[in-house]
This record gives structure tokens, C-alpha cells and sequence, in this order.
């Protein structure tokens, strides 16, 4: 007796085209035309082909349908780093526009080895129907003799050759808006870390740096190996700090974050002792510690573009304009801040003498506007403020041979994440002497941003940023964080104008605010002075302004203009007769002034409120250094609809500490 064979399921997938063919009766070219799409089969026998294939798990092989075709549908995409977020970004990007027209995509990395990158490139050509170059290493010469061997090709980020589409980045005009920026904050000697030797990109951002300063015969250029890695970066930090910077300029965002990450270690304040900018504006850009000031490169757009001039190559249709280059835009971040004063003060030393002179009196104070949407993430939905322009307050002083000083920065908050609710702020400001006195999103409150407008609570939206406080919870993480988008800035002089609208949490309108900040030097006290007003415009409704003392949280009614100050060895802080923060913490003082002192410069912030609208002042000494008075200290603020709130703060910055006589003194100016 014979034992029947156990019959055996088959897999999915193994059915052949003739095994179609026999079950939908039809022959097995006309199986290949309905699989490959062909439009020249009745529309009842491609119904049949299709069900049979679906029933049988007929899959048509991708080999052979090349083999039929005469190419394989497929791009490869060169890279010389997979690791690096920048190329990631690229060739998610081609992947992306490739896959909408039915592409696939192979990957090649070079793994930095220019050497080798000839006969990867020639390997990945046989393989696939076009290439994509993105930032080849080999040499100017190797590259030109290679692409009409394995072109239809397009090169991303190098020079053109007049004949292969390529995508071209302007370096000059990026490395251009980070000198300016950096020599704005009034650095002066930049050190560059240099990217691989290999790199044409190394070699342009060099260049630009070089051709920048030579332009300025105050600016000092220093130049360092290093490569194109988070390690590159850790490990030359110590040689860096040898060279004595006050600002880097690194080949790229992830040796910036090598740089950072080591400089933490030791303890080195970023920006506070050393700027540091990057160069890409990658992913993670935005979530170092702090955030890094980067030129920012559309990269995934470089990928669609890069197909966008493939192509047509591939389908033999009309081709696309030459591509114009392509040009960076500066993000400003966290990482870059004005000098350190030690440096600042230096500048201004008595000849032949070690220690600084006092800082010259200023002479005069006027805002300009600076690059538009300078401090907006690329990459990220479009700031409603984002056409607004930078402002800078800039000084003139009556020392000789010092040109302008910037005093304070005044930026629209685009790239403020929206967890700590967007909004225009006022960093850095600094003293005559280059102290500066804000700081922006610490590592205590990460969610503080130098002098701004932050209210907890109006209507329910957070206008301050972080957690909500919530009566008998505590503080709550809620989704209900707004922004304040500025609609215009006009620059007067002295005189700074802006309109902006309060957006609650959906984007919907709250409030309409005007908002002047007004400066002056004041020579003979070595100061100037800084006044803020704001009116609130209850237009879309009746407001409600509340803080966390209304909540339930006894003496936290923090809200209304507030100052950040930057951290020093030593803060105190007086009031109109009264010393110390539990004193001045809740009184109505009609000024209050911080003493601080640091290793090399000790300066007073005094905070003074309009004489007809004096609040309890919110001050913070032994937690963090920032005050500002409170508009709900321990009740609800109403604004009836149709309703206007003022609200006012003026700073007086001076290069001192002052007495609580001085302090009243120059108090009594302060709204004259």
C-alpha cells in the first residue's frame, strides 16, 4: 500500500506567468502587457488577468521586467556619508520625488574614501538606470572625466560644468551672513574647523571666510584641522580653547556638536565664553544644548530637486531650466552670543596698561532693521512673523577708534519652539562696556527668553511657555501654548515701533497689541536706557489674564514684562528701601535694581515702572536672576471687550554697581 505524499501549500508569490496565462485562458505575452500596465488589452480580459494573478499570488519579476524593458527603474544616490543627517535629509528628499514617478532607490556610500568613489559611482551606474552625485569627494579632474561615462547623472553641491545639471550651494552668501552676524556681536577673532580636505564644500566655506576677512582689517581669521563628525569635533575642543577664539565657525552642524558636547564637560559657557555656529542646519540643530545658530541648507528640497533635473533625462522630456545656486539662510540660535566682556573691555584698554579703562560714554543710539526672517527654522512651517525683519540697537561711542556697538538684538521668535510659546524677544542686551544681561532659554527654565512679553495664562492660551499651573494639580504640561506674531517693525532712530497679533492656541486672533521700545545714552552716568510700552487691544473679545497666584500657588504672580538676566558669581537686588528679594518680591517699589558681579565687570540692571502704573514686582534672586512686575499678582486681570491694558518697563544699563541713592536717582530720569 502506497502512503498518499502530504500535498504541500504553495508559497505566495510562485505562480508563474504560464500558470496565469493556462487559468485566465488568455497567452503569456498578453499576461506581460496587462502587467505592465500596456493600455492596448481589452478591459474585460485585463479584468480577468488581474483577478487570476490575484488569486494565484502572481507577483511579476522585477529582473526580468528589466531585462524586457531595458532598464531597471531604478536611481542610485551617491553619497559620502550615510551617517551624516545632511545627506540623510537629501536622500530622503530624491526618494521621496523618485517613488512618486515609480522609482526606486539604491544607496551607495563612499564612507568619506575618495579614493574608492570612482569605482562605487561606476559599480551603482550598472546597476540602475540614472545617478544622483550628492557632494562627491574625488578630485575636480577625476569627476569630470567620469560623468559622460555614467551619465544621465545630476551632482549636487558642486561648481557646474556647463553640461551636467548641478545643483549648486552659494557658500559665499551663507559664510557671508555668519560673519556678519558674529562681527554684529562684535567678535573679532573667528577660528574655522576645517572639514575633509577632499571636500569641495570644505574649500568654498574656506574661501569665503578667507575672502571675508581680509576685508576687515580689525578681524582676525584662525584655521583648524578637523573633519566632518560629532567626534571631530569632541576631540579638537581643547585645541580651540588653546587658540583663544571668541567664536567658531565649524564645517558643519555635527563637529559644532561634537565641540559643544565637550565643551560642557569642561565647562565652558556656550555662548557666554565661546559662540559656536555650524553649517547645514540639520534635524538636531534645533534640540542641541543650546541651540545652534547654523547657515541653514534646504536639503530634503535639494533631493526633490536633484529629481526634478533627472528627470526628464530619464523620460526624454523637455528639460528643466539650469538650476539657479542655491543660497543658505542664517537660523540664529542660543549658541552665538555677543563677546565675552573681558574681551570687549580689552579693546578699550589704557595703552601700555593691564587692566581695561572704564567704558566711554555713548554718544548716540539708533535701531536698524536687519535680514528678514533671519531667526526663522528652515524647514518648519512658515512664522506667520517670519517677514518681519531683525532689529538691532546700535551705538556710537565718543572714544576714538571704536566703531558701532551693538546694544541690544531684538528678534521676532520664529525659531522659539512652540511648547514655550513664540514671541518676539530682546537678546542680547548689553551695557556700554559689553556685559550682556539676558539670557535665553537656560537650562533651569528653558522656556525664559531675555526681556520679553510673558503671561501665563490669558483666555486659557500660555503666553509664557512651559507648564500651566492648575489649581488643586500643579503644574501641567497642557497643548495650549500661543504665539505672538509681530506684523510690522518700523525704525525711527532711537525709536522702535511694532504691531502684533496674539494667536491662541488654534491660530485664532486674541488680541491686538502695540508695542514701542524707546532708547537713550546717558552719558554721564556711563548708562543708557531702554523703555518698553505695550497696549493691549481686547478687540476679539473680553480678556481674562491670570497667573499662577490665582491659581492657587501663593506668591508665584508671574506675568507681564519680564527680564532674564544672564547668570554672574554674585545678584543682589534692592528696591525704593529695601534690600534683599524676600523685601522686594511683592512690593510696589517703583524701582528695583540688580547688583552683579562677575570676574571681570560688575554691572546694575535697574528696572524701572511708569510712575502711574506701579505692579508688585515678581523677582526672582536665589532660584534664577529675572524680575518684572506682575499684571495678576494674587487677582484675576479683567479687560472688559473693546478694552485697552497698558503695561510699561524701563532698564537702565550701567557698567557698576550702584548704590540704593544712585538707583533712586537715575530711577527719577527714567520716564522724563
Amino acid at each position: 500500500m502506497t502512503t498518499p505524499r502530504p500535498q504541500t501549500r504553495r508559497p505566495r508569490g510562485t505562480a508563474t506567468i504560464a500558470e496565469v496565462a493556462d487559468a485566465a485562458g488568455v497567452s503569456r505575452a498578453t499576461v506581460s502587457r496587462v502587467m505592465n500596465g500596456h493600455d492596448t488589452v481589452d478591459a474585460d480580459l485585463v479584468a480577468r488577468v488581474r483577478e487570476v494573478a490575484d488569486r494565484l499570488h502572481y507577483r511579476p519579476s522585477n529582473v526580468a521586467r528589466s531585462l524586457s524593458l531595458g532598464r531597471t527603474e531604478t536611481v542610485a544616490v551617491v553619497v559620502p556619508d550615510l551617517a551624516n543627517p545632511m545627506f540623510q535629509q537629501v536622500l530622503r528628499g530624491v526618494a521621496t520625488a523618485a517613488g512618486d514617478a515609480g522609482y526606486r532607490v539604491l544607496v551607495a556610500d563612499t564612507a568619506e574614501h575618495a579614493g574608492e568613489e570612482e569605482r562605487v559611482v561606476l559599480d551603482a551606474r550598472m546597476r540602475c538606470d540614472a545617478l544622483v552625485l550628492v557632494s562627491p569627494r574625488m578630485p575636480e579632474r577625476a569627476l569630470r572625466a567620469l560623468l559622460p561615462e555614467v551619465r544621465p547623472a545630476v551632482v549636487v553641491n558642486r561648481a557646474p560644468d556647463g553640461t551636467t545639471p548641478t545643483l549648486e550651494i552659494d557658500y559665499a552668501h551663507g559664510i557671508g551672513q555668519i560673519v556678519e552676524h558674529l562681527l554684529a556681536l562684535g567678535h573679532r577673532h573667528l577660528l574655522y574647523l576645517a572639514g575633509p580636505t577632499e571636500s569641495a564644500s570644505h574649500r568654498r566655506r574656506l574661501e569665503a571666510l578667507r575672502a571675508a576677512a581680509a576685508h576687515r582689517a580689525d578681524v582676525r581669521l584662525s584655521e583648524m584641522p578637523a573633519g566632518a563628525t560629532v567626534e571631530a569635533g569632541y576631540v579638537v575642543a581643547e585645541d580651540v580653547l588653546a587658540a583663544r577664539p571668541t567664536a567658531v565657525v565649524a564645517y558643519n552642524d555635527l563637529v559644532a556638536f561634537g565641540l559643544l558636547a565637550r565643551l560642557n564637560e569642561i565647562g565652558v559657557a556656550v555662548p557666554g565664553d565661546l559662540s559656536i555656529v555650524g553649517f547645514d542646519d540639520v534635524e538636531l540643530a534645533r534640540f542641541a544644548t543650546p541651540s545652534l545658530t547654523t547657515a541653514a541648507v534646504p536639503q530634503a528640497e535639494l533631493g526633490r530637486l536633484a529629481w526634478q533635473h533627472l528627470r526628464p533625462l530619464l523620460t526624454g522630456e523637455d528639460p528643466v531650466p539650469d538650476p539657479v545656486p542655491i543660497r543658505p539662510r542664517l537660523a540664529v540660535r542660543a549658541s552665538t552670543g555677543p563677546v565675552p566682556p573681558s574681551v570687549r573691555l580689552a579693546r578699550t584698554a589704557v595703552p601700555g596698561g593691564a587692566q581695561p579703562a572704564d567704558p566711554a560714554p555713548l554718544r548716540d543710539v539708533a535701531w536698524r532693521l536687519a535680514a528678514v526672517g533671519a531667526d526663522a527654522p528652515d524647514g518648519a512651517e512658515p512664522h506667520p512673523g517670519a517677514a518681519v525683519p531683525t532689529a538691532e540697537l546700535l551705538a556710537t561711542s565718543q572714544a576714538a577708534g571704536i566703531g558701532e556697538l551693538p546694544l541690544a538684538r531684538y528678534v521676532t521668535g520664529a525659531a522659539v519652539p512652540p511648547v514655550h510659546s513664540p514671541r518676539p524677544y530682546l537678546h542680547p542686551v548689553h551695557t556700554p562696556g559689553g556685559t550682556s544681561l539676558t539670557d535665553v532659554s537656560p537650562v533651569d527654565h528653558r522656556h525664559h527668553y531675555g526681556m520679553s512679553f510673558a503671561v501665563p495664562v490669558v483666555n486659557g492660551t500660555s503666553y509664557w511657555g512651559g507648564r500651566t499651573f492648575l489649581r488643586d494639580e500643579g503644574p501641567t504640561l497642557l497643548p495650549n501654548h500661543g504665539r505672538q506674531v509681530p506684523t510690522a517693525r518700523r525704525a525711527a532712530g532711537a525709536t522702535l515701533h511694532e504691531d502684533l497679533t496674539w494667536l491662541d492656541e488654534t491660530g485664532r486672533p486674541l488680541l491686538r497689541e502695540e508695542r514701542t521700545l524707546d532708547a537713550a545714552p546717558w552719558p554721564d552716568a556711563l548708562a543708557w536706557a531702554l523703555r518698553w510700552r505695550s497696549v493691549l487691544h481686547a478687540e476679539h473679545g473680553a480678556l481674562r489674564i491670570e497667573s499662577p497666584a490665582t491659581n492657587g500657588r501663593p506668591q508665584a504672580g508671574y506675568g507681564g514684562l519680564f527680564w532674564r538676566l544672564s547668570a554672574a558669581d554674585t545678584t543682589s537686588v534692592l528696591g525704593d528701601g529695601l534690600v534683599g528679594e524676600a523685601a522686594v518680591h511683592g512690593s510696589r517699589s517703583p524701582w528695583l535694581a540688580f547688583v552683579q558681579r562677575r570676574e571681570l565687570a560688575t554691572t546694575t540692571l535697574l528696572l524701572v515702572q511708569p510712575p502711574a502704573q506701579v505692579r508688585p514686582w515678581f523677582v526672582r534672586v536665589s532660584e534664577y536672576p529675572g524680575a518684572g512686575p506682575s499684571l495678576a499678582w494674587d487677582q484675576v486681570c479683567d479687560v472688559p471687550d473693546g478694552g485697552t491694558l497698558d503695561a510699561g518697563l524701563a532698564a537702565v544699563l550701567v557698567d557698576r554697581a550702584l548704590s540704593a541713592d544712585e538707583a533712586a536717582d537715575l530711577a527719577a530720569r527714567a520716564w522724563a
